[in-house]
């Protein structure tokens, strides 16, 4: 285990253990998906997972800029439940749908996440502004 792994609080340890599991059940359901509940052509689509594989080697090591990339990139899996919940029918469409509210949900625990690392005086607050500000 890293060192900064242990040094962590336990609320951002339990953080990060969550979006771990949102992470590994949208690549299981991509995988299952792709590959055996409604496969479409030969099952190449499943390498649409492949990117977010290397992510969970960053997210162990509680490397912020990964959790970053993540609320990023989890937005083309979101896309791609739309159109395809909008555009498929039967068991695609119940599948996309479970794609979109899994890639929402790994998106919402990064960001619970990258709040939770970022220091308080980084996000700013009305009292932080300065007063031309507020009477703009």
């Amino acid at each position: 285990m890293s060192p900064s792994a242990i040094q962590a609080p336990p609320a951002v340890r339990r953080a990060r253990g969550a979006v771990v599991v949102a992470l590994l059940a949208l690549v299981a359901l991509g995988l299952a998906w792709e590959l055996v509940l409604a496969p479409t052509g030969r099952g190449t689509w499943a390498l649409k997972v492949l990117p977010l594989l290397p992510l969970l080697a960053g997210m162990l090591r509680h490397r912020l800029r990964t959790f970053r990339a993540t609320s990023l990139l989890v937005w083309l899996y979101v896309t791609e439940g739309l159109v395809r919940a909008t555009s498929e029918g039967g068991r695609a469409q119940a599948l996309a749908a479970a794609e979109v509210v899994l890639a929402l949900l790994l998106f919402a625990l990064c960001v619970h996440y990258i709040r939770l690392r970022l220091p308080r005086r980084a996000r700013r607050s009305p009292a932080a502004t300065p007063a031309s500000e507020h009477e703009a």
